[in-house]
């Protein structure tokens, strides 16, 4: 006599568990099945073609009525279960329908999470699970013009992809900094970014929801930093989590999960659970893959079969959205013991990264050419063992097993009528032969007789072959310094791309100027990052992570790990309710050390890293910011007194100085920037060992740049001389811009001078009003973002506090000696 067996859920995976189980063991088992939705089995995976339109209900049907009836399967359609009796054996639905069961199977999904935002529960706002889900979106896209989607996840881009088909505006919010970070790294991430938004869907990062608006219907969502994206469809994909309530009301071990063993056996051994309801070893899954073992499994056990376990492996993720090739697999997160092999093709969109640890495949991502994903999956899978194939594995199976690649080879055999620089129309010839007709020995030279790379510079790489199968051993193709060996660019090269080709995010220049490495060095990323910031101020967002500890949480760390917290003086003033808040400050929090510094400050030495806020907070309550003596960014405006009391003082200085220090505060440069203003020759400030001074005259003001006073010793250089406070502001801020936007990173603003040439300089910040003007004007706009007080933002919780929890600080970003 057959037994019966129940199962709560109609999905994928208990479909194929009744496949397998029908195939060991016909007729063992009298199923019943209820099925909260009301319909049959079907491909939830193919959901957004069905949104997209590209499918209809009918063609994702996996099991019609028919299958049920030819194996005797009584399956109850919009039956939602609301209690089991483990003592009885019943489950009842809440259509009143009561069922005995032998055994169970638990196989409620997972239900998606909804963030707790005002606004969550308007009209408009909808979830993306199943096909209830799809055919709201598709009714409500009848009618709406804009949504938005919560998420930027796979179901989240699949809905945006899908809901886009539909003819709607779409805007893709994600909390974190690129797409899909769970199954992709920085760089794939970036293409998908691009691809999707070369598609009409727009897509904002480090967006985090504060709420949905509106009154009777959704019309906007509101982000935390203030700003508000217009919306009449809100779609919530912001993940899921397992559906346990039944579960755990039968009194069920649950932990994320209903706990089942490998077995798929939960706490009742007359009840298994299997699918997105699950944990099992730990771990939860909402990919297929996994899910059909559990399925495969469970059959097996109820057949009667002794059978393996349930085993973790790594699922390949796919993105379907069509025209969209994106594969991943494995683990590809960065590590010390670990290599990577990563190919770059900017102009097809190819990505491909591989991570190696002892010549095995730990995880792949795919982005453009993905037909080799399953081979190194399989390799990964298997701890296929690499080193015969290292050199040539990133290119895919079909070129295992014959000679190396010889890039030098292939440029060789182009014909000399072949293009090299698409943008500027230059040949292969015409390159040879100006290398040869002229004597040219640099990629400068090359560029400037014939264009090839001077524009995007992405054929950069074929005309240096080209150099050196031309020259041979008199091309030095490292002439021009690189940033670090993550590229064979120098800065200069990169801060012109950047522009060039409007490259306005670290992984989007990685992508672009294809780096050699995924994420880059603690070299590099500090530099794009602030060439970031210096080009595309109020559109790129400063990434924290590359920069040096000490920029990172904003006071410098000191030999024993404590930090060192110096507030803003202006020009070198303070008054009584300063002294008395840094006063204290030292006695509250047993700071052990206070000293003046060398640019008119008190620097509180040893307070913890923990402490930080506190102290932070108490010193903005006196009304003071952070003096940004760690940063790569204006520190100081020294002054002496001036004509205010001294006898012999020709202008204000200490004024000017205050007005200097107060408008330029907040702006990044490429490295330490220190000002002085002296109200006479007789420099009491020291202005003429400063990055930029001034000297106070009795006709107006001398203004200097170029000192150093550090590990090299050197006097300034006059730039020009002025009659009124306000030239000389306009002057020095224009200075700054023009080195802002010319000078390498860490490169000190006396090695600018000595790299371009004074003659350069004057032309653009003396000689010419207009284009000083331009800078002026540029450094301004700039301001707009920049002065942001780092401490009143993290005092006041606007920004992450995790970073000042106690803990060693162990960082690859180390503050450089200077």
């Amino acid at each position: 006599m057959p037994q019966k067996l129940v199962i709560v859920g109609n999905g994928m995976a208990p479909g194929r568990m009744l496949e397998h189980l029908f195939e060991a063991a016909p007729g063992a088992y009298e199923v019943t099945i209820f099925n909260a939705e009301p319909r049959v089995n079907y491909d939830r995976i193919m959901l957004s073609p069905v949104l997209s339109g590209e499918k209809r209900f009918e063609d994702i049907v996996i099991h019609g009525d028919g299958w049920y009836v030819r194996h005797g399967v009584t399956l109850y359609k919009g039956h939602r279960v609301i209690a089991i009796d483990r003592a009885a054996k019943t489950v009842t639905s809440d259509q009143g329908v009561t069922a005995p069961y032998d055994h169970l199977v638990i196989a409620t999904g997972s239900t998606p999470f909804v963030p707790p935002v005002p606004g969550k529960d308007l009209p408009g706002v909808l979830a993306y699970r199943d096909l209830d889900d799809v055919e709201a979106m598709i009714l409500a896209a009848q009618s709406r013009a804009k949504a938005v989607v919560i998420g930027g996840g796979l179901l989240g881009l699949e809905a945006a992809a899908g809901l886009r088909a539909q003819g709607l505006e779409v805007t893709v919010l994600h909390l974190m900094p690129t797409l899909m970070e769970r199954q992709l790294d920085p760089a794939a991430g970036f293409l998908l970014q691009r691809a999707l938004e070369a598609r009409g869907i727009e897509v904002i990062t480090h967006a985090n929801t504060e709420a949905i608006l509106g009154t009777e219907k959704v019309e906007g969502v509101q982000l935390k930093d203030g700003r508000v994206i217009p919306a009449s469809l809100v779609v919530m994909a912001v993940g899921i989590r397992p559906s346990t309530a039944l579960a755990k009301e039968c009194g069920l071990d649950v932990g994320r999960g209903i706990l089942v063993d490998a077995q798929m056996r939960s706490s009742d051994p007359a009840i298994s659970a299997l699918g997105e309801c699950v944990e099992v070893e730990g771990r939860v899954y909402g990919l297929v893959a996994p899910l059909y073992q559990m399925a495969e499994v469970a059959a097996r056990r109820l057949a009667g079969e002794d059978a393996p376990g349930f085993r973790h492996s790594d699922t390949p993720t796919k993105l379907k959205v069509t025209g969209i090739d994106l594969y991943s697999v494995g683990d590809f997160a960065d590590a010390p013991d670990r290599e990577e092999i990563v190919l770059r093709d900017a102009s097809a969109g190819v990505y491909k990264r591989l991570v190696i640890k002892d010549n095995k495949v730990l995880g792949a991502v795919l982005y453009g050419e993905t037909a080799d994903g399953g081979w190194f999956s399989d390799l990964l899978k298997k701890g296929a063992d690499i080193a015969a194939m290292r050199d040539t594995l990133i290119f895919g199976q079909s070129f295992q097993g014959g000679a190396p690649l010889d890039p030098m080879a292939a440029v060789a055999a182009l014909p000399d009528d072949a293009e090299i620089c698409g943008c500027n129309g230059v040949c292969k010839g015409r390159i040879t032969g100006a290398i040869t007709g002229k004597g040219l020995t640099t990629l400068e030279d090359v560029r400037a007789h014939t264009k090839a790379s001077a524009s995007c510079g992405s054929c950069t790489g074929l005309v240096e072959q080209l150099m050196g199968l031309t020259l041979g051993d008199r091309f030095n193709a490292r002439a021009v310094k690189p940033i670090c060996a993550c590229t064979d660019l120098g800065h200069g090269d990169v801060r012109r791309l950047i522009v060039a080709k409007g490259l306005k995010s670290i992984p989007a220049v990685m992508q672009e100027l294809e780096w050699k490495t995924s994420c880059g060095c603690a070299k590099c990323r500090p530099a794009l990052n602030y060439y970031l910031l210096a080009e595309w101020p109020g559109e790129y967002r400063d990434d924290k992570q590359s920069r040096f500890i000490n920029e990172r949480v904003h006071a410098n760390i000191q030999k024993d790990g404590t930090y060192s917290v110096v507030p803003r003086m202006w020009g070198g003033m303070t008054s009584a309710k300063e002294l008395r808040a840094i006063a204290d400050v030292v006695e509250k929090f047993d700071i052990p050390a206070v000293k003046c510094t060398g640019g008119q400050r008190i620097d509180m030495l040893g307070v913890r890293k923990e402490d930080l806020p506190a102290v932070w907070a108490d010193l903005n309550a006196a009304g003071m910011v952070s003096g940004a003596a760690y940063g790569k960014a204006l520190r100081t405006v020294k002054t002496c007194v001036g004509s205010d009391w001294c006898r012999f003082g020709t202008q204000d200085s200490t004024g000017l100085g205050i007005r200097l220090e107060k408008f330029m505060w907040g702006s990044w440069t490429p490295a330490k920037l220190k000002l002085a203003v002296s109200g006479c020759p007789r420099n009491c400030a020291e202005a003429t060992c400063k990055d930029i001074g001034v000297i106070c005259v009795d006709s107006g003001y001398d203004i200097h740049f170029a000192g150093a006073a550090g590990l090299d010793i050197k006097g300034t250089e006059l730039l020009c001389h002025v009659g009124t406070e306000d030239e000389a502001l306009e002057v020095i801020v224009a200075l700054t811009q023009l080195y802002r936007e010319q000078g390498h990173y860490l490169e000190r603003i006396y090695k600018w001078l000595k790299r371009v040439g004074m003659d350069s300089i004057r032309a653009a910040i003396v000689e010419d009003p207009e284009k000083r003007r331009h800078y002026f004007d540029r450094f301004v706009f700039s301001q707009r973002f920049a002065q942001v007080d780092p401490w009143a933002e993290r005092a006041e919780g606007r920004t992450a506090a995790h970073e000042f929890k106690p803990m060693a600080e162990i960082h690859p970003f180390r503050e450089a000696a200077e």
